[in-house]
Order: C-alpha cells, then sequence, then structure tokens
C-alpha cells in the first residue's frame, strides 16, 4: 500500500512506477565526472528506467497529488525569481532541478537589497542565495539562484516571499556603467620636473579603460594650489565628465591636492575611508562632476579603495560619509603574495 507524504504525494515503490510521471527533476552525481537532472520533471518511467533509478538509489518514487492552495517547486521557483528580479536582472523561466539562476543582463554593479533579501529568506520553505553587494558582473553572470526548499509547497508561503521581493520592486538589480571621458591630473614637483617617471597615468588608464571609459586630456601639476585648481577647472570646461587627481593625498604639508580640489568648487567632499589600503581617498562634485583624489597607494597595490569606489561612480551614485563607513567591513586587504582580487574577502 502507499503510504502518504504530507497530503500532497504518495509514495510508490520503483517496481510500481512504470508508466508514471516523474515529479522532479532527479540529480545524478558522477564524482569527477558531471552532476545534473538524470531524469527530468514529466519524465515517463520506462521499464529500462528501473535499473537506472535503482543505481541513483531510489527505491521510491513520489507521485504527486497536488491541492489547492499547494504549489509544485518548479511553478514556485518561477514566482520567486519573477518577484526578485529587478532592473538588469534576466532569468530562464524554465527551472532545472526545481532552481531558476538569475543572471546580469549586461555588464555593470550588481546591488543587492541585503535587508529585504534577509526578510525573504526568514520566510519558511523558500531560498534566494546572492553574489556580494556591489559586485562587478558580466552579461550572463549568475548573480543569484532561488528555489522553493520542499517539493511542494504552500501557495500562501510563496506569496509573502513574492510579497517582500516585490515591495521594493525586487531585491536583485544590476545598474549599467557609464563610460565617461575621464580627464587626469597628475600632481607633485618630482613628476612635473621630470625628476622621476610618473607612474600614475597608465595604472589609472588601465583601470579606466576595463571599466569602458574613455580618456580625456592628462595633466601634469606641481605642488601648487592654483594651478592644481585651475586645471581641474580646465577640465570641466574641456567637457570631462569624470575627474581623477593623483597624488598630494597625504599629510604632508607640500601636498596642497585635497585643498585645491576645494578650491575648485568640489561639494559633497567626503574624505578619508576605513579602507586599508585607500585612506586617504577623497570624493567630490565638480559642477555636478565627479572627482577623486587618488591616493599613492595605487602605485603598489593591485587592489585599493579606488577599485571598490569608481564602479559605483559610474553606476551614478553619490558617494556619502555613511558609504565610506560601511566598507570598514571587509575593507582590510590582506597582502596576499599573489593578489587575486576580485576572487577573495576585500571589499566584501
Amino acid at each position: 500500500m502507499p503510504s502518504k507524504f504530507k497530503s500532497s504525494a504518495v509514495i510508490i515503490r520503483i517496481e510500481e512506477a512504470v508508466g508514471k510521471v516523474v515529479a522532479h527533476d532527479m540529480t545524478e552525481i558522477r564524482p569527477g565526472l558531471s552532476k545534473g537532472p538524470a531524469f527530468k520533471k514529466g519524465h515517463i518511467i520506462r521499464e529500462e528506467d528501473v535499473p537506472h533509478l535503482r543505481r541513483l538509489g531510489k527505491e521510491h518514487l513520489y507521485v504527486l497529488q497536488i491541492e489547492p492552495g499547494e504549489l509544485h517547486e518548479d511553478d514556485a521557483a518561477l514566482r520567486l525569481a519573477s518577484a526578485l528580479a529587478g532592473r538588469g536582472v534576466v532569468f530562464d523561466p524554465h527551472p532545472s532541478e526545481g532552481k531558476i539562476s538569475l543572471r546580469a543582463a549586461f555588464k555593470g554593479l550588481l546591488k543587492v537589497n541585503a535587508e529585504a533579501l534577509t526578510a525573504f529568506n526568514l520566510v519558511p520553505d523558500v531560498t534566494c542565495a546572492s553574489r556580494h553587494n556591489n559586485t562587478l558582473v558580466e552579461k550572463d553572470d549568475i548573480i543569484a539562484a532561488t528555489r522553493a526548499i520542499p517539493l511542494i509547497v504552500e501557495e500562501e508561503t510563496v506569496n509573502e516571499a513574492v510579497r517582500i521581493a516585490r515591495d521594493g520592486e525586487g531585491i536583485l538589480f544590476v545598474e549599467e556603467l557609464s563610460r565617461p571621458r575621464t580627464f587626469l591630473v597628475i600632481t607633485g614637483n618630482e613628476v612635473y620636473h621630470g625628476l622621476i617617471e610618473d607612474k600614475f597615468a597608465p595604472i589609472l588608464r588601465k583601470k579606466l579603460l576595463s571599466l569602458g571609459c574613455s580618456i580625456g586630456d592628462t595633466g601634469f601639476a606641481p605642488d601648487d594650489r592654483s594651478i592644481i585648481t585651475r586645471m581641474i577647472r580646465e577640465s570641466v570646461t574641456k567637457g570631462a565628465e569624470l575627474i581623477l587627481v593623483a597624488g598630494g593625498m597625504s599629510v604632508d604639508p607640500d601636498d596642497m591636492t585635497r585643498t585645491a580640489i576645494i578650491e575648485a568648487g568640489a561639494e559633497d567632499v567626503v574624505y578619508g575611508t576605513p579602507v586599508l589600503p585607500g585612506a586617504m581617498l577623497l570624493y567630490g562634485r565638480v559642477s555636478g562632476i565627479p572627482i577623486l583624489g587618488v591616493p599613492a597607494c595605487v602605485l603598489f597595490h593591485n587592489a585599493t579603495v579606488l577599485d571598490l569606489i569608481l564602479p559605483r561612480v559610474l553606476a551614478g551614485e553619490i558617494i556619502t560619509r555613511k558609504d565610506l563607513a560601511a566598507l570598514a567591513h571587509g575593507g582590510l586587504c590582506l597582502q596576499c603574495e599573489v593578489c587575486k582580487y576580485p576572487l577573495c574577502p576585500f571589499g566584501k
């Protein structure tokens, strides 16, 4: 006699399964080779499938009896994914093994409403796992995955999770990066007078180009506040859409960059971050144009606060003191002998 599984399924022996419809994807793991569904939901069991099922360790199968007010895991996953996906997020509406993966529609910055995601996962019998907030993602990258945990879930439960996700018009977003015309101002007497070769510009250009920015003028200034101020203002006049000023961000009395940026008319200025390396970064806006004072650490470290902040600026964010303060958690670079950023804890 078949035994009841809750009120929604009966369990039958494998020998009785021929001709029955598979109720869910059944995973097969071949160590070192593959992991995936051996039998997909909807497959009709044949006589020759019985030995295969036994090799999977199956002696019984579920035969569904879905009652009103209940959902199959696939139907639940589709509802959950639709609610979770905000702008810039796409997904295949056909679940695999009860799961739907959400992907980036284009290259951009992943934004996760972490508080809403926690509330979503407090709902019983549903789950969503995501990548970290403020992660740079490429087109088609998986950014999250969702599913119902049991094979059959109460519709009311799914509706509660959907409500939480939709209250914020989705929990997961990908913000497309702007591609601003970027001007560089490199400061420092030693570079300006040709005593040493400039190392800032090549590094900054490489980072900017990797993010799709175009490079405008690159100017060099001595440690003279009035000259630096003038060059920043000229950058605005020439059509800069982003300005990076490198050098002179330390506490050395000869370093005039920070005061020059302020004298150039910068607003929304925040200086100093709880990120190492990168404590002396400055962010502001001149005539509505983002401006970054870049500390010297970018010369010596592959990953710094600039790599955390620049993508957010390109995504259109106005950086606040609170934004910088929040970087303290995860803001310590471990100075690994071989840098693996971004595949490491830095900035997460």
